[in-house]
């Protein structure tokens, strides 16, 4: 069985593309469209890491990603990759995600291969 990477984007098909790219890789994909129906996916699932966006509906990336590296109910997650793939540029935004625990920045429209390649490299062993 491959490498779990969850992708969280509430756009159909970037959803689409991420796993295909990935699938097509080995990997096994989880989606879900928004941080809150991550939360509810992660709950009994096994996860290596994380793309994700960041302006979503109901709870965005940041957030999610807040969550899961501080809440003591996703604590099998603190040390999981994060990802965030998504149209956000701003500086003060890719600061609040790296603090948070973002370890790439991926700007849409993104290469699958340098997704790809960003995968390659944050994926735990």
């Amino acid at each position: 069985m491959g490498k779990k990477i969850m992708v969280v984007d509430d756009a159909s098909a970037i959803r689409q593309v991420v796993g295909h790219v990935l699938s097509t890789e080995g990997y096994d994909v989880i989606e879900a469209t928004n941080g809150s129906e991550a939360l509810v996916k992660l709950n009994g699932q096994e996860v290596d890491m994380f793309i994700c966006d960041v302006n979503m509906p109901v709870m965005d990336g940041i957030n999610f990603l807040k969550k899961v590296k501080t809440e003591d109910s996703f604590s099998r997650y603190r040390f999981a990759p994060f990802i965030m793939l998504t149209t956000e540029s701003g500086e003060d935004r890719i600061a609040e995600g790296k603090q948070a625990g973002a370890k790439v920045w991926l700007v849409k429209p993104f290469q699958p291969q340098k997704l790809l390649d960003a995968v390659k490299k944050m994926m735990p062993q």
